[in-house]
């Protein structure tokens, strides 16, 4: 299995709209994304390396598993 390393907030951008997420806004250097079906936000954080434990929350907030994290990462790298 992969290891979840640090990437660019773009990157995590095109991941999360990959899977169907919508931009909602953005407060300072946070950016928010919404999607139907999960309870809470995923708030993205406009670093230029946005570091794995902070992936790790994202993933869990959208319910999002490795695999699919993965797959989406290969299309937006």
């Amino acid at each position: 299995m992969s290891r979840i390393t640090p990437v660019h907030w773009k990157v995590l951008e095109c991941i999360f709209q990959s899977d169907g997420f919508k931009f909602r806004g953005q407060s300072g250097s946070h950016r928010v994304y919404e999607k139907e079906g999960i309870e809470r936000p995923v708030v993205i954080p406009t670093y230029n390396e946005v570091d794995s434990w902070i992936i790790l929350g994202l993933m869990r907030t959208a319910k999002m598993t490795r695999d699919r994290y993965f797959k989406l990462l290969k299309k937006c790298r």
